[in-house]
């Protein structure tokens, strides 16, 4: 648990560095060089700044461990950073697009930039399409919702800057409307890629369950546990970057108490130690009654 806290905070440190970097050269570059897609894209840079930090106080408050007014831990406090981030990242993106539109309907107003913009926006490019792969890996091998968030704010950027360099171009060639049209089918774009993290982080606050390949790798360690006859209901919920999960399962009527016992733990154990997801399992043990064939009713 602590290197994985260690390697999303060491990565998102990386991210901060390089947003300020661009951040400063973007706006720079925007106002030198009559570019306002780049002063945009920086503002957009910025933002990514204000993602990331939000991503370090949610992985600083879910490594917390339990406490009496959170007895199950602090990791939704991912899943809630997650959901900010993807509100951020509509809002930006919105703004962007609208901004694109309004540059459209007066184009006589949009200057034509030199190619210092140009060259910046290739830059920014490279550097933030680096962010979002290095970001994404470390996202998916430590399952952690804030940071696969952060993760596309990083590549909505990189698009962001996509469209700078296509209306750059396009403003230098003589074609000014390009500016405009290329930022408005990024805004759109981006908004989309919001609204996907906004709903599974809506959906992981509400309790979703599991995807369905952790939830069979998990019956088919309780079926190959000793003493199992059945299984029963099966429920499980997100919490953060782990799992909660809560199985009923059929044992022998005339076994012990004891016995019933040491069947769920050796279950609760083998779950924990395979299904790396699952921070906490509850299993009851009901007596299998009419069984035949395999099938029991509980």
């Amino acid at each position: 648990m602590k290197n994985r806290y260690k390697e999303a905070t060491k990565v998102t440190l990386i991210s901060i560095m390089w947003n300020v970097i661009l951040t400063i050269i973007k706006i720079i570059t925007g106002i030198v060089g009559k570019s306002n897609a780049m002063i945009a894209d920086g503002l957009h840079s910025a933002s990514d700044i204000i993602s990331s930090l939000g991503v370090l106080i949610g992985n600083k408050v879910a490594k917390t461990p339990n406490d009496k007014e959170h007895n199950y831990g602090h990791e939704k406090a991912e899943t809630l950073v997650s959901f900010l981030l993807s509100i951020l990242l509509i809002f930006v993106a919105l703004k962007i697009g609208f901004g694109g539109i309004k540059s459209l309907f007066n184009l006589d107003s949009v200057q034509t930039p030199t190619i210092l913009p140009l060259l910046i926006s290739v830059i920014s490019i490279g550097i933030k399409e680096y962010q979002y792969r290095i970001t994404i890996k470390v996202a998916e091998s430590i399952n952690s919702p804030s940071l696969r968030a952060d993760a596309w704010h990083h590549r909505s950027d990189a698009l962001s800057s996509v469209a700078a360099f296509l209306g750059i171009g396009g403003s230098l060639l003589g074609f000014k409307a390009l500016d405009p049209i290329a930022t408005v089918i990024v805004g759109f774009f981006v908004v989309k890629v919001g609204i996907d993290i906004l709903k599974d982080s809506t959906n992981e606050l509400m309790d979703y369950s599991i995807d369905e390949k952790d939830e069979w790798e998990i019956l088919d360690v309780a079926k190959q546990t000793t003493g199992v006859l059945n299984i029963g209901q099966l429920r499980t919920r997100k919490h953060g970057s782990m799992a909660y999960v809560d199985l009923t399962i059929c044992v022998d009527k005339n076994l012990s108490v004891l016995e019933g016992h040491e069947i769920a733990n050796n279950l609760e154990i083998s779950i924990l130690k395979n299904i790396q997801i699952v921070k906490g399992i509850t299993v009851h043990v009901e007596p299998c009654m009419n069984c035949k064939e395999n099938k029991c009713l509980i």
